[in-house]
Parts: structure tokens; sequence; C-alpha cells
């Protein structure tokens, strides 16, 4: 028995939020006193899956094939499930991805597993009892929910879990499930991601900054984006922005958007709708900029400046920039 992690990728490098999910599953592991094992997908480096052994995984199972490259719901779901029985794992951990929440709902039904998406601690394990505490209602509530099925799926919300390090280096054994072409039969006809430009990936950053129609103009962006790029973070923005094509709609945060969980989301000329709120209020510490006293934001944020972006943004940026010497 072991615990089981699946391990996302992106140009060739392990994501953040995965070794987010390995280091919970190693923890969880050393709680049962087994193992931690990996599966990984598609397009990663060994070299980079060797290192989950930092996180204290022991083995990671890979395969490489090629079709991988690219999510196909059903095709992955036949790799990991296979995984999952080879290993006779107990807990399989995702992160809290489009790919995790996807994958696994439909890993829960063929498996007859218990499954518990958006989890934000350790579990607390006395005897067969296993509880984990998830967000709900947008993460204003918190629910311990108990998994009661001998298979327990975990999907972890990205930045609640610390990256642990220290251990040694993970063996990497290449594993197949036999696809076939019919696990390929439906799949996208065009996947569109995200122009980091080298910088963060929106959905894995720690740090967002994020503007609104306060910027007044697409022209006046690279207030957002310098000072994203001294705190070494990800940008953002609200519906209306995206919508005038100020910015590309992958960048759009909110009900309708992206949901994030930074550590930190600085809003900068966004009023605070409440589309907007549900897809940034479980961000650790909320920073709000804005002229309007009134704002709505002011009343979930942290921290609130009341003054003009233009005279307030610069001022951050040299004083970010002053912390770098």
């Amino acid at each position: 028995m072991s615990v089981l992690v699946f391990v996302e990728g992106l140009n060739g490098e392990v994501k953040k939020s995965s070794l987010e999910a390995a280091s919970y599953g190693s923890q969880v592991a050393q709680q049962l006193g087994t193992t931690t094992t990996a599966i990984a997908i598609g397009d990663v480096q060994e070299a980079a899956l060797a290192k989950l052994g930092e996180q204290g995984v022991s083995k990671v199972l890979y395969d490489g094939d090629s079709r991988l490259n690219q999510f196909i719901a059903d095709a992955y779901v036949k790799v990991i499930a296979k995984a999952v029985q080879q290993e006779n794992a107990k807990v399989l951990v995702f992160s809290n991805s489009n790919i995790g929440a996807a994958v696994g709902a439909k890993l829960a039904v063929r498996l007859n597993g218990s499954l518990a998406t958006n989890v934000t601690a350790l579990p607390t394990i006395d005897g067969g009892s296993f509880v984990v505490t998830r967000g709900v209602f947008s993460g204003k509530a918190f629910a311990d929910v108990a998994l009661t099925s001998d298979l327990k799926i975990v999907a972890i919300k990205k930045n609640s879990i610390d990256i642990t390090s220290g251990g040694g280096s993970a063996t990497v054994e290449n594993f197949s499930a036999d696809l076939a072409d019919a696990d390929f039969a439906v799949s996208p006809k065009e996947t569109v991601m995200q122009d980091t430009n080298g910088g963060v990936l929106l959905p894995e950053a720690a740090i967002v900054v994020s503007g609104g129609r306060g910027l007044k103009g697409p022209e006046n962006w690279h207030l957002v984006e310098d000072l994203a790029k001294e705190l070494g973070a990800a940008t953002a923005c609200s519906k209306p922005v995206s919508d005038m094509d100020w910015r590309p709609h992958h960048e759009h945060v909110g009900q309708t958007g992206i949901t994030v969980s930074p550590n930190l989301y600085i809003a900068i000329g966004i009023s605070g709708a409440i589309q907007h709120l549900a897809g940034v209020n479980s961000s650790k510490v909320i920073v709000v900029i804005n002229k309007d006293p009134e704002a709505p934001f002011f009343k979930a944020a942290d921290y609130g400046i009341v003054g003009d972006a233009f005279e307030i943004v610069p001022k951050i940026i040299e004083a970010a920039k002053a912390l770098d010497k």
C-alpha cells in the first residue's frame, strides 16, 4: 500500500501546485506508516521527476506517451487508475487544478472512491477515520468531511500547503497503461495555453497583481506588469477589462473566469463586484488600491490604500526595487 500523488508538468518541469500535492501526500504517508509514489504523464523531464524525492516521494511512475502531452480526460483516468491498482493505493492526491478536479471526479466513480476537493489542511486520521478540511462557499467557510470509501481521493487547494524539502532523490520507472486509440476518441480541438512571457502562470502564482477599469486604458497596463515583475507575480484583471479587450480573457479572474488563491492579491482600480470577489476571496491577504473610499472591495481587503493608482503604484514599484538592492 502507498499514497499515490498525481504530478502535472509544464515545459518539462513539475508544477508548483504538484510540489505542494507531493508534500501533502508524503506527510499523509508518514501518518499512515507507508511510502509515497507519484504518477506523472506527458512532458516532464526525468531529472525534474527525480527531484520529487525532496518532497518525500520515493518512486515515480512515468508514462511518456507523447499523446498525453495534451490533456485527454479518459486517457488520463485510465493511466492513473492502473497506477492506483498496481500500487494498491488507498490515498490518491491531486492538486485542485482543472485537470485534478476533472480527473478526480471520474476516478471516484470508476474506482468507487470518496472525493474531497479544495482541501486546505492535513487529514485527521484516527483508526479507520479519515477526515479532511475543505473550503466551501468560495472560501468563506470550511467543512470537515469524512472520507469513508476504501480509496480516499483528495484535491489540494493551491497555496494552502507548504512545499517541504530535504529528502533524497526519487527513482523514476517507466509506466504504461497500454492506451488504445479509443482512449483518445474524445479530445479538444484546440488547447490555448496562457502566454506567461517568461513570467508566472496565473493559477500557480503565489502573488497576483490585478487591474481594473480604474487604470483607464490598456496603455497604462505597464503599471500592473512592472509591479508584477518586481514581485515575481502573475498579472490578472477584472471581467470588464477583458470584455473591453484591454487584456486577454485568460487573465480574467472572477466567478466566470479563473479562481485564484494566492498568498497575496493586489487589486488596482477594481471596484470589487461580488462576481470578482467570488474568484479571489480565497486569497490569504488582499490589498486594495482605489481612489473611491466607498469601493466595496475595501470591505473584503486586509489592507486598503485610498488614493490615485497612478501616484501610488509607481511608489510601490520603487519600494520593491529598493528591497532587491
